[in-house]
């Protein structure tokens, strides 16, 4: 994406806006927060495929940070095949949020937008709160305000939830089960949940949550521990690196594939009432057996190079994470296509891609072949 479309990206977006929508009267809009994250981006290309207007809302950055949807970015100055615009906002910004709304008249919302690392959460905790809980807040109530100014009662929105909320409570985890956060993060999440339950039940709000169990892909954030340990095993196979640090190798969790959890969100809103659901794969693996099949994938002995740290253990551990998607499955029809070994193979195959790629630039001398251990 060049950088020269920056600044103007989101008025000319505006104005090509009102031009599709005459040429293409009857298309859906979706407006997603954190379009440029791992979900945002599997989520637009499902809603492209499905024929809708895409509209995301993204921070103001001096780097860009549009990565894992510049494959799917179109200028729109070409006003008949850009579908996907992007737009400045952000979750702090009530007022930007009730701008867009009101300009782009979406029919349906995905607030997906979070600061979304556990470990992290606990060193910045009040940006996180501000973010993840009082942003939902924000966009709710922007949401609220713009229906009750419009009349249009058929927009629908969908507010991304986190098995990160169960903790410490025991597995399966289901809508039924009581939350127990151990973490800003989930604390947080948990927050952004009741929120949108309340303003479901006080204004008749069509709004869902989904409490997503932990989904990945290649596209996963590289200080995930899933993609942390596949870009590990990528460059360790083509010798750029030779060890990897990593925290408790017996935490569990239930883990699924990015793309398949996104077409549940979509299916949440195509019902006739709104409701909340757990969307998992009802299998839990720990990160040790995460290692075994990415290591064992490219014929490498995962113990012959992870070492332990301990700052990479969290203040409070969640031990075991396990979803009971048996109402997502009965309800909505949905169910997962890719399993857990299919699923740390495809990453892994990326990232020896990857890995390739950056040997050939360190071989010419254009990056430092000992920047990690």
């Amino acid at each position: 994406m060049a950088s020269d479309t920056d600044a103007p990206r989101s008025e000319s977006a505006t104005a090509n806006g009102d031009a599709a929508a005459a040429e293409s009267p009857k298309r859906k809009v979706a407006l997603i927060t954190g379009i440029t994250g791992q979900d945002g981006s599997y989520l637009t290309e499902f809603l492209l495929d499905k024929g809708y207007d895409v509209h995301g809302l993204i921070r103001r950055s001096s780097n860009f940070n549009t990565q894992r949807i510049n494959h799917i970015y179109v200028d729109p100055h070409n006003a008949g095949k850009a579908r996907m615009r992007l737009h400045y906002a952000d979750l702090t910004d009530a007022s930007s949020l009730r701008r867009w709304l009101d300009d782009l008249l979406p029919d349906e919302v995905y607030n997906l937008a979070a600061q979304s690392h556990v470990a992290v959460s606990f060193e910045i905790p009040d940006y996180t709160a501000d973010v993840v809980a009082t942003g939902s807040l924000r966009l709710l109530e922007s949401l609220r305000s713009h229906i009750s100014a419009t009349g249009r009662t058929h927009v629908k929105y969908y507010q991304a939830g986190s098995s990160e909320m169960f903790g410490s409570t025991p597995p399966p985890q289901s809508e039924t089960t009581p939350f127990h956060p151990r973490s800003p993060y989930a604390a947080s999440k948990c927050a952004a949940h009741w929120y949108t339950v309340n303003y479901r039940e006080a204004y008749g709000i069509y709004a869902c949550n989904g409490i997503l169990f932990n989904h990945e892909s290649p596209r996963r954030g590289e200080n995930f521990v899933t993609r942390k340990i596949t870009r590990a095993v990528g460059r360790i196979k083509v010798g750029l690196q030779s060890k990897l640090f990593l925290g408790n190798l017996q935490a569990s969790r239930d883990w699924g594939f990015a793309g398949d959890y996104v077409e549940a969100m979509w299916m949440m809103l195509q019902q006739e009432k709104p409701d909340d659901y757990v969307v998992a794969t009802e299998e839990s693996h720990t990160v040790e057996e995460f290692l075994e099949v990415a290591f064992g994938y490219v014929g490498l002995k995962w113990k012959e190079h992870v070492v332990i740290d301990k700052r990479y253990f969290r203040p409070a551990e969640v031990d075991n994470l396990k979803g009971d998607s048996s109402k997502a499955r009965k309800v909505l029809g949905w169910k997962p296509k890719v399993g857990f070994e299919k699923l740390v193979k495809m990453m892994v195959d990326e990232d020896v891609e990857l890995a390739k790629r950056e040997k050939v630039l360190v071989d010419a001398g254009y990056m430092d072949a000992q920047q990690q251990p």
